[in-house]
């Protein structure tokens, strides 16, 4: 914590708000109920190691950043006499606009869905570093925070000062506060953090979370000695390394502080050398459906860090967190280079491999921790069936859906064909908002009475992949609510004593005419079911078309001018209601015009969907209604 003297004038302070996010989130931190308080000891330690990690980078480039002071690292000073416990660093440090965008804007952060989720479970003590808003859990213990930093290469210390209201300063930095580079955090504590002054238990936490941290965090005092063992932790063997070392170091680079699923260590020799060490989390993080789909591995050459935006795993495994340390690359490189250079793609597609690999054992030893990762992270790994065709067999491999006979379990699609129905040369399959709403789509039912299972769709990107991809050992993808359903050559699970008797052909016909002329501004057209069973009628989609459900998803983004098409309005002619409508038609067709529109109402209202025109829906219904009860 180096100070450094200049004869400038110091300007006079200038007073900011929080942005009303921010100032909630204060309010929050200082009157939560985290069990586990010391965490705010994690966070901080944690930003100081990256802000030295960011000067090590800079300084690549423009050595002059280190100014004679190459020997990075953490400081940190208790003084009982002041209450006050002190954590510095000499890494980038911070300028005056830099203090202001940091530490008083942090609702891109995730503040929001933070306190959404600390409301629930104020007892979590992952939230703090899982949500990016480390630095402001030091309002847990401090009553006052002064945050004095100077950036690296500028000539003026800056103030940050703030007591956890909706407020804060910020100033030049006296002659006394002044540093020659990096940043110091003050913390004034409360009261019931006194415990925080104490060596011993500083000691503790540093030794508990921070270990792993690779520069040397050192405790100030007549013998100052430093509390971690100061080396990357994935430089070291495996077996000196214990469970609890790898969850905390899998928490400093995802802020999640829990067991991970899956942990991947190892180290690659030969034509490119590098190191791994990589995690699969066991729930999904707050970020996983970012637009961006910015992956979070971070990239090291030789123990320097690099950057966190290195794209070194495809988008679809994202959510897989850690670092990869490389030998072969030069140090200088830069991040637009990393993007073009051949060893980070052999990299990227080595190290993908390795990840499916452990995926695929996962599944095969531990199917029910496999079936956790699949909930928390299937929709992600299903981007890949759409967009990565050359890992889509070994996507399929790890594949698990819900279907119509699974139950409350999932189903790979080898299970699937191998449960094949005979003459089934399909792999079924329906999309929808929910497998709970599409399991009773009246689409299933000729589907049901076979015995056909049908896998339940209901990730927005199953839309997709299911029309890019050819299928699965040798079988195609057959939507089971478009196009007619070719169901002809497989028995139906029931005796000829439950066969529905239909209505006559003629009859039948003459209904299908009705309706069709009644109808023909809102469909493409009528025509008689083979799949339904039960209900009198359904909409499905034209065979040449869209899938219905994709072309209600492209029409909402407004993707390339799509709008929802006439539907197909099948009618199921060995239901009740079919056969009298049908007898009625017959005798007079325009009778049925108000039942053809209830019963496209009806379809529509099956599929998730609101009729065209709600009023007169509710009006034509009254009126049956009216019937029924008046006779």
């Amino acid at each position: 914590m180096a100070k450094k003297k200049t004869g400038s004038k110091k300007p006079a302070s200038t007073s900011h708000e929080f942005q009303a996010e921010t100032a909630k989130l204060l309010h929050l931190m200082v009157h939560s109920v985290y069990s586990e308080r010391e965490v705010f000891l994690r966070e901080l330690i944690s930003n100081a190691a990256d802000a030295c990690d960011k000067l090590r980078y800079e300084a690549i480039q423009k050595p002059e950043l280190l100014d004679g002071d190459a020997d990075l690292g953490i400081g940190i000073i208790i003084d009982e006499k002041a209450k006050t416990l002190a954590i510095g660093d000499n890494g980038i440090g911070m300028d005056h606009d830099e203090l202001v965008e940091n530490l008083g804007t942090i609702a891109r952060s995730g503040t929001q869905a933070f306190m959404e989720k600390a409301k629930g479970d104020k007892d979590d003590v992952n939230l703090i570093g899982q949500f990016g808003i480390g630095f402001y859990s030091a309002f847990m213990v401090a009553e006052k925070v002064e945050v004095i930093s100077r950036k690296a290469g500028d000539d003026k210390t800056w103030k940050w000062v703030s007591e956890g209201g909706d407020k804060y300063t910020i100033e030049q930095a006296s002659k006394d506060e002044e540093r020659a580079r990096g940043t110091e955090i003050i913390l004034h504590l409360r009261e019931d953090a006194e415990e925080f002054l104490d060596d011993s238990r500083i000691s503790s936490i540093v030794k508990t979370y921070s270990d792993h941290v690779a520069h040397p965090i050192t405790l100030a005092g007549d013998e100052p000695r430093q509390l971690n063992a100061g080396s990357a932790i994935w430089t070291r063997p495996k077996s000196e390394i214990s469970d609890e070392q790898y969850k905390e170091f899998f928490g400093s680079v995802s802020g999640v502080y829990s067991d991970p699923a899956l942990t991947l260590h190892y180290k690659a020799e030969g034509l490119n050398e590098y190191t791994v060490l990589l995690f699969v989390p066991d729930e999904p993080p707050f970020d996983l459906f970012d637009p961006e789909r910015r992956g979070r591995q971070k990239l090291y050459v030789r123990r320097v860090f690099i950057t966190d935006d290195a794209q070194l795993l495809p988008a679809w495994l994202r959510f897989v967190r850690g670092v990869i340390d490389s030998e072969d690359m030069p140090l200088n490189i830069s991040r637009e280079m990393l993007q073009d250079n051949p060893t980070v793609a052999k990299i990227r597609k080595a190290v993908t491999s390795k990840v499916l690999s452990e995926l695929k054992k996962c599944a095969e030893k531990d199917a029910d921790k496999y079936a956790k990762i699949w909930d928390a992270f299937g929709a992600v790994l299903k981007e890949g069936i759409y967009e990565d065709m050359a890992r889509r067999d070994d996507l399929f491999e790890l594949a698990r859906f819900k279907t119509v006979n699974s139950g409350d379990k999932k189903i790979s699609l080898k299970d699937y064909v191998a449960a094949m129905k005979k003459n089934q040369t399909a792999i079924y399959y329906v999309t929808g908002e929910s497998a709970e709403k599409i399991a009773k789509s009246p689409q299933l039912e000729g589907y049901k009475a076979r015995g056909l299972d049908v896998l339940l769709l209901s990730d927005p990107i199953d839309s997709f992949w299911v029309r890019t991809a050819l299928g699965y050992d040798g079988k195609p993808f057959t939507s089971v609510t478009q196009g007619a359903a070719d169901l002809d050559n497989i028995e139906i699970e029931k005796s000829d004593d439950d066969k529905k008797s239909e209505a006559s052909e003629d009859e039948l016909a003459i209904l299908i005419t009705a309706m069709q002329e009644e109808l023909k501004d809102d469909i493409k057209e009528v025509r008689k079911s083979t799949r339904l069973t039960d209900s009198p009628v359904c909409i499905v989609a034209d065979d040449g078309g869209l899938d219905r459900n994709l072309e209600k998803l492209l029409a909402q983004q407004n993707a390339h001018s799509v709008s929802v098409s006439p539907p197909i309005l099948e009618i199921n002619a060995a239901n009740p209601l079919i056969k009298a409508l049908a007898g009625m038609a017959k005798k007079d067709k325009s009778s049925i015009k108000d039942a053809a529109r209830l019963l496209l109402d009806q379809a529509i209202i099956l599929e998730g969907e609101r009729p065209s025109d709600p009023v007169a829906f509710a009006g034509r219904m009254s009126e049956v209604m009216a019937k029924v009860f008046a006779g």
